[in-house]
């Protein structure tokens, strides 16, 4: 029976006790579960995937914002311990990519790992320094959101929409800009990165820096696109996951 934690947090876009290999994928700063709606179409059939809802917004709008990114992390993990039975893959981009980073790091302390960490455009905790903002209004906000996505401008045009979105990005915001990262131990699963080769947040090199982060084996794919690549780009990456998941599923049989 699935717990009302459980409810609360994951939306499950395919899944059921067959699935024994789950994506679980999280969000950006101002993002949403249902922005990986179209996934499932994309990856292996035998697959669950599921999406992360952070407070606050869509059908938990009107909830507390997190504190900062550790305790979202913790809320989430607590959310994940029966999941985490099975083989998940946890996926992030952006801010989600910090947040599933921290997510594992709390499942391993646990005993039960991610069978693989996917993390996209973003920057390893160690490399931190020297991305930090402090938005001072909404209009900085706002503009930094469509330097990256102007196929959001229509929704900050409309005054209605904007007054129900922007609470969550500001509070997104602020977890990101309070994040201080810096050492984190090694995990024992694989991790792979992906970046657009035009991302303005993030360099490839950059990226190349999450390999200190696992034990295990590193991969770095780098796609056509500025930050938001993975919008254009979403049937190649979701080729590339679909490896991920694959060898995710036969590393894990193999080993029992």
């Amino acid at each position: 029976m699935r717990s009302p934690v459980e409810e609360q947090w994951i939306r499950r876009f395919r899944d059921d006790d067959a699935y024994g290999t789950k994506l679980v994928c999280f969000p950006h700063a101002g993002g949403w579960a249902s922005a990986y709606r179209t996934w499932p179409v994309g990856l292996p059939a035998d697959a669950g995937v599921l999406a992360i809802r952070y407070p606050g917004r869509e059908d938990r709008h009107g909830e507390p914002f997190p504190s900062g990114i550790e305790a979202l992390a913790d809320d989430i993990a607590d959310a994940l311990s029966e999941l985490a039975r099975c083989r998940l893959v946890l996926f992030g981009h952006s801010m989600g990519a910090s947040v599933a980073h921290e997510v594992a790091l709390r499942l391993h302390e646990r005993g039960r790992p991610p069978a693989a960490l996917c993390v996209s455009g973003r920057r390893p905790p160690h490399a931190m320094g020297g991305i930090r903002r402090h938005f001072g209004s909404d209009e900085k906000i706002i503009a930094d959101i469509l330097r990256f996505d102007q196929s959001r401008a229509p929704v900050f045009a409309d005054p209605d929409l904007r007054e129900l979105v922007l609470p969550a990005v500001r509070a997104d915001y602020r977890l990101v800009d309070a994040y201080r990262g810096g050492h984190r131990p090694p995990l024992d699963c694989p991790v792979y990165g992906y970046t657009g080769d035009a991302d303005s947040e993030v360099t490839p090199e950059q990226m190349r820096g999450w390999a200190d982060m696992t034990h295990d084996a590193f991969r770095l794919r780098v796609l056509p696109g500025g930050h938001f690549y993975l919008v254009p780009q979403e049937a190649a990456l979701l080729a590339d996951l679909s490896d991920v998941l694959r060898h995710a599923k036969h590393r894990t049989e193999a080993a029992s």
